[in-house]
């Protein structure tokens, strides 16, 4: 029962902030500044979820100028969890389908967001190309999930090159961000679903060997990722004992 109304909650909201953000993002189409309006608004979700969500930040986490983020993608859930770390003037990168899906895709796209065709590999670098000259112009941080698509509890994937690819076209820092695993932990029937953190590190320029090769960036910055998520995870263990 519990799970049912859950359900519809998340529908109602959905539908809710769909119809009056859209009205409210006419008012000022594609500005950056409603992506971090709306991926604040839907991670006090996390809530009703049942989930305590603990966000951290380093000191160095509020940039001035832009930086490529770069975090691990796990589930639906994602939207109501990792969300609340998007930084100010902060997009992320869709498929293009995405303004299809009425509400919460007329919403992600007129926030602002990048739209992509990621069946066409020549648009989509074309695309990238203006990314990365759309970031330095209007001072804009773009959010990739590298794995490029979600892991449903397979663990960190193994990243693709494109956000390490951008950064380099950019000339912008990477900051990762990192969320403790979230796959079988969050159950619908469950009222306290404990809690999950968030942590967004420190932006760190790419050194001359990962501008040289995309390839050893991806690697090296999923290493990073995977030794914090493990260290997460093992913090919220002892955090969840009593979910039991």
């Amino acid at each position: 029962m519990l799970a049912f109304i859950r359900l519809i909650i998340i529908a109602l909201f959905i539908v809710f902030t769909g119809v009056f953000g859209v009205l409210f993002c006419l008012l000022r189409p594609f500005n950056p500044a409603n992506a971090r309006v709306f991926a604040n608004l839907f991670s006090k979700l996390s809530k009703m979820l049942g989930v305590k969500l603990i966000i951290r930040k380093a000191m160095e986490t509020d940039p001035a100028s832009p930086v490529l983020i770069v975090a691990n993608h796990q589930n639906s859930y994602d939207i109501f969890t990792i969300s609340g770390a998007l930084p100010a003037r902060g997009v992320t990168i869709g498929k293009k389908s995405l303004r299809l899906i009425p509400f919460f895709g007329w919403l992600y796209w007129l926030s602002g967001n990048i739209l992509i065709n990621r069946q066409d590999r020549r648009a989509a670098i074309s695309t990238l190309k203006d990314t990365a000259k759309y970031m330095n112009e209007k001072n804009v941080s773009v959010w990739m999930f590298p794995e490029g698509t979600r892991s449903y509890g397979k663990g960190l994937l193994k990243f693709k090159r494109g956000a390490f690819e951008l950064a380099q076209a950019a000339n912008v820092p990477i900051m990762p961000i990192c969320m403790s695993t979230t796959t079988g932990k969050i159950k619908l029937n469950r009222w306290d679903n404990g809690t999950v953190i968030v942590e967004v590190m420190a932006p760190q320029a790419l050194t001359l060997a990962q501008q040289n090769n995309s390839r050893l960036a991806a690697d090296e910055f999923r290493t990073l990722l995977a030794d914090k998520l493990e260290q997460l995870d093992s913090e919220v263990a002892e955090l969840n004992q009593h979910l039991k």
